[in-house]
């Protein structure tokens, strides 16, 4: 395909650091696909020259990429108005993760292995039961863990937090049995954890049998549920964004000279505003990548299974949603959204202020009044009050289901009222309304 059209820029990695990432071609590491090649220039501030597409918007991706024909897959049906019909994934969707609003499937709830994928599941079950300073130790169950490790030994003792972001990181199998473990007595008790907790999500057709993700018959998903789990780590699970997201750390129990750990997921590197999620790959999976990107204040999840060029499939994916759904900002951090009343404070109401943006997506023909906004306010809220004291919140429902929610702050302080002044006004009230 002939590439002409606008050219733009994206201020980005410099050659020395983009080389240092994927190595000097950028072909990016077994099993993992080397699908991606270099842009075609870099200028001397290292920015990256990327052309689009002719007739296409612009890429998210960081640098220019030569989308790859699809390769005759045996079994694979695209339908004639996939609206993507280049992705290479069996399954494949793209996520809202604030409303769950599905916004492209491909196959999206056939039953497929997810290989490391799981590992978003044990990470969301380990942050809610657990804090991130507490101290796991590491048993001979994890030690002799077969497949992608990060070489604990028995004895080990790491904080939790710490466990889990070298467990994305690196996909260590010894990290989630340790986690497992320490949670629940048993990677068995855990997995029926993580079969559970995946129901109250909504991933109905979701069974997990271990932490890990290796293979076994009883162990499934679908593209579908992972986006619903994915989805749920990023709304509701402290932690979560900021573990995903990590792309390079030191930890003194690292078992290698440097300390150093590189996140596997280079969707990091290759889309802007990306977050996470986990990468995944044994022979029966395929190839899986749970991607998340935040751009505008709108966080998307996109899923692909069984995906021969899956750093492609996600990029496509992801331009897909950022170009079918819009930011539309309701209020701003620090806005002021309603007054509370505040009993025996002076004045008897305050008004109350959004403690971050709320963003809405919007697609073609829907509008704000689509979303419904409820105030809840803090039980016995009464005087004093001091400003930037959380009094309530602000939670935004999207066909009935809470989607975004954020804290209320007091705008100021409210002073109690004095006895004699609370008195007066009783008084005044029992002449307006009577004995």
């Amino acid at each position: 395909m002939n590439r002409k059209g606008r050219r733009y820029f994206f201020r980005g990695l410099k050659g020395t650091a983009l080389a240092a990432a994927f190595g000097a071609s950028i072909v990016l590491p077994s099993p993992y696909g080397g699908d991606l090649v270099p842009a075609e220039a870099w200028d001397g501030n290292g920015s990256a020259q990327v052309e689009d597409l002719e007739g296409k918007p612009p890429s998210g991706a960081v640098f220019g990429y030569h989308p790859i024909a699809r390769p005759d897959i045996p079994g694979l049906y695209v339908s004639p108005d996939d609206e993507i019909p280049e992705l290479s994934a069996r399954s494949a969707v793209v996520m809202d993760a604030g409303t769950g609003r599905v916004l492209y499937a491909r196959d999206m709830k056939a039953r497929r292995f997810p290989a490391s994928t799981t590992k978003i599941m044990t990470l969301i079950l380990a942050l809610e039961n657990s804090s991130p300073d507490e101290i796991v130790h590491i048993g001979p169950h994890a030690a002799g863990a077969e497949g992608s490790t990060l070489w604990l030994q028995d004895g080990d003792e790491i904080p939790m937090g710490e466990l889990l972001t070298g467990m994305m990181m690196r996909s260590g199998n010894d990290a989630t049995i340790a986690v497992a473990e320490h949670i629940a007595g048993s990677v068995d008790a855990f997995a029926k954890k993580m079969t559970e907790k995946a129901k109250e999500i909504g991933a109905e057709d979701t069974s997990f049998v271990n932490s890990s993700g290796l293979p076994d018959e009883n162990h499934y998903t679908t593209a579908y549920d992972l986006a619903l789990i994915a989805s749920y780590g990023y709304r509701e699970v402290p932690h979560f964004e900021e573990i995903v997201s990590t792309k390079e750390i030191e930890y003194p129990w690292v078992k290698d000279e440097t300390k150093h750990l590189r996140n596997e997921n280079q969707m990091l590197w290759l889309y802007r505003g990306a977050n996470g999620v986990k990468t995944g790959y044994t022979e029966k999976a395929g190839r899986c990548l749970v991607s998340g990107a935040k751009q505008n204040g709108l966080q998307l999840v996109s899923v692909v299974l069984d995906s021969t060029y899956m750093w492609n499939d996600s990029i496509a994916l992801l331009d897909y949603g950022f170009q079918h759904v819009k930011a539309r900002t309701l209020f701003k951090a620090g806005e002021t959204v309603t007054s509370l009343s505040v009993r025996k404070g002076k004045g008897g109401s305050v008004p109350v202020v959004a403690a971050s943006d709320v963003i809405i997506p919007l697609q073609d023909g829907e509008q704000e009044k689509d979303y419904e906004k409820h105030i809840e306010m803090r039980k016995n809220l009464q005087a004093p009050v001091r400003a930037g004291d959380v009094v309530g919140r602000l939670v935004l429902t999207y066909q009935g289901k809470p989607c975004y929610a954020t804290d209320l702050l007091a705008s100021r302080d409210v002073e109690k009222k004095s006895l004699f002044r609370t008195i007066w006004q009783t008084l005044q009230n029992i002449g307006r309304n009577g004995l």
